[in-house]
């Protein structure tokens, strides 16, 4: 994957005027003539008490970034990438592939694998459209983010091919890279007061673009990730994948922890390390606001997936 720019954040509503719209004034001790009114002010109190909370929440993520980025440029400094050795490609032949990681794919499989990404990338502008046109008229203000990445590097998928290989070496690439979950990626960010009723009316608009969801696996609970992953499929057979963010987890996974992902993901990574940097994703995702029922958003996998 490319380098990562910093996702663009629509502005924030001011909050000094939605207070008095959101929420009453604390009530006062001689308002409350008798136990109806004491109950209905003990409400009103509450609700304003809750509304406080979960904006302060809100900032919480935001006033910890300045500290978090500096915490993941010092583990980029500690472990720079340059540190790893290049793979040893003297020895292979013209036309085949060698990953940064070691995997091999021989002339013949290099070429089938180069084939299927070349209809991959003839899939992606038809999906990219009907996801644009989703953004466009979803009912509760859902935006892409990130699209400059929505297809995968050649180069990664050619590594996951490999690496299948590797264990199934009678596999085609052919077949290999038609599972692959996230060739063609997109990610749509919500608020979190309407993050969950947007998880489904954007669900509702894909399905009725065609596309069929086989799989959805919801992070809001986990300790390293937040968001929630689904998984499509063109009625052509093409896979693609969705992940619903808000703009702290989204900014949380693109700008502070993706080198750490990378890190921990790379069988190379040394123990002491991952752990440090597992450390490191969990602090992060501490500090990211849960929207409301987003926990309640239920996992799902059709058979044959």
């Amino acid at each position: 994957m490319g380098a990562l720019d910093l996702p663009s954040e629509p502005d924030e509503p001011d909050r000094a005027e939605g207070v008095s719209d959101r929420g009453p004034d604390r009530p006062k001790a001689r308002d409350l003539p008798d136990p109806d009114e004491r109950g209905r002010a003990y409400e009103a109190m509450r609700a304003y008490t809750e509304m406080e909370a979960d904006r302060s929440r809100d900032d919480r993520y935001w006033d910890e970034v300045p500290g978090l980025l500096e915490r993941a440029e010092s583990y980029r400094e500690r472990w720079p990438e340059d540190r790893r050795d290049a793979p040893d490609r003297s020895a292979d032949p013209a036309g085949s592939f060698r990953s940064q990681g070691g995997f091999y794919l021989s002339p013949e499989r290099h070429a089938e694998a180069v084939a299927v990404i070349g209809r991959v990338r003839e899939a992606e502008p038809a999906i990219s459209a009907a996801a644009q046109a989703v953004e466009q008229e979803n009912r509760h203000g859902g935006w892409l983010e990130g699209l400059k990445h929505k297809l995968k590097g050649d180069d990664r998928l050619k590594e996951k091919v490999a690496e299948r290989l590797e264990g199934e070496p009678d596999k085609a690439p052919t077949e290999i890279l038609r599972k692959v979950p996230d060739a063609i990626r997109y990610t749509f960010c919500l608020r979190s007061e309407t993050y969950s009723t947007g998880y489904y009316d954007i669900k509702e608009s894909l399905e009725n673009c065609g596309y069929q969801m086989y799989e959805s696996r919801n992070a809001w609970g986990a300790a390293e990730y937040k968001g929630i992953n689904t998984r499509w499929v063109t009625a052509e057979g093409q896979r693609f994948e969705v992940q619903f963010h808000t703009p702290e987890s989204f900014h949380a996974k693109q700008c502070v922890t993706h080198d750490a992902y990378e890190r921990i993901r790379d069988p190379k990574t040394p123990g002491d390390e991952r752990a440090e940097l597992k450390t490191f994703q969990r602090e992060v995702c501490s500090h990211i606001q849960v929207p409301a029922d987003a926990r309640d958003i239920p996992d799902f996998k059709k058979e044959g997936f």
